[in-house]
């Protein structure tokens, strides 16, 4: 494993945001960046991606401040942003933030703790989904277990050691450099891909379940739907790229799609020719409804009830979409 050279006490660093239709909330951001409490320098990168809001005109305004650097993503794909802003920083610490996230007090302390402690290329912490309406409480309880998303200590939390990957992500600049940036082919998933050659490269991925970011999920099921979609099409891209990070996890969602598929038609063709043994498929997609009833049972609790009554809903699309996106892959 690569170490990379230690670090000063509190050395600069430098904050790289890409973002797109943020006028909303990216004042607010990046307050949140400078009052973060660091206790050394802090400067601001902001890619900014053609916009149907006044994106751009918000970071052109908040660039007076010397601490904060605006460039063009003229692409809009996210990896180039993230690329074009730490080509423009000067520190050799980054630190990526979300231009709808807002930092935790303590957030770049923590980083910098964690690189200079672990010799790690890229250190970070967990998500943590909330939500305001009933859905999207419901998608942020879904999204924070076991029965939506996984295992994945960046959503789940648990324990500070190697990962694969982390949320966000907190780099040495020359370990970036080494593997090349982040790959502008991904518009999705390129987050999990940049890990995955640092890794691959020598270098360390570290989680520390301290770093915690809130996040706020879509709050309309279309638009859950349609997210869940595009991801497994890019995790299914990233698989055939990079065909040694297949695992059984990635593979569970298609395989319940083609289960549930399948099962539904072979078992309705039997049911309508009167043949029993076809008949007997449809207790694949009823097993599967079972079992999204139970996981929603076991998450009513943290739900509440208006949001426990659209988790089945929630799990579902969660599950499928991913599945079937995955199968359709990126054409």
């Amino acid at each position: 494993m690569i170490d990379l050279p230690p670090l000063t006490a509190a050395p600069p660093v430098s904050v790289v945001m890409p973002v797109r239709d943020e006028a909303a909330h990216l004042r607010d951001s990046v307050r949140a960046i400078l009052a973060s409490g660091y206790r050394g320098e802090v400067e601001v990168v902001i890619a900014v991606a053609p916009s149907t809001d006044a994106t751009a005109q918000v970071a052109t305004a908040l660039a007076d401040d010397p601490r904060i650097t605006v460039v063009d993503n003229p692409s809009g794909r996210t990896p180039d942003g993230l690329n074009a802003a730490i080509a423009a920083a000067r520190h050799d610490v980054i630190v990526r933030m979300d231009g709808h996230a807002h930092m935790p007090r303590g957030y770049i302390d923590l980083a910098v703790d964690a690189l200079r402690t672990t010799r790690a290329a890229n250190v970070g912490g967990r998500m943590v989904p909330q939500g305001e309406g009933a859905f999207q409480r419901a998608v942020a309880v879904a999204m924070s277990s076991v029965w939506g998303l996984g295992g994945a200590g960046h959503r789940q939390g648990g324990t500070s050691g190697r990962a694969d990957s982390v949320y966000l992500g907190s780099f040495r600049r020359a370990a970036l450099d080494d593997v090349g940036g982040y790959d502008s082919h991904y518009v999705r998933a390129q987050d999990w891909e940049l890990n995955y050659r640092l890794r691959d490269a020598g270098y360390t991925v570290w989680f520390v379940p301290q770093m915690q970011v809130p996040y706020f999920p879509r709050a309309s099921w279309r638009d859950l739907a349609r997210q869940f979609w595009r991801t497994g099409q890019w995790r299914r891209e990233v698989v055939r790229r990079h065909p040694q990070t297949r695992s059984a996890r990635y593979l569970a969602a298609p395989a319940v799609v083609v289960a549930v598929g399948g099962g539904l038609v072979v078992g309705l063709v039997g049911w309508a020719a009167s043949l029993a043994a076809l008949t007997w498929f449809l207790a694949l997609p009823l097993a599967y409804l079972v079992g999204v009833l139970g996981a929603s049972a076991l998450l009513a609790p943290r739900a509440g009830t208006d949001a426990a009554l659209r988790m089945p809903l929630v799990l579902a699309t969660m599950h499928l979409a991913w599945g079937g996106g995955f199968l359709r892959g990126v054409r």
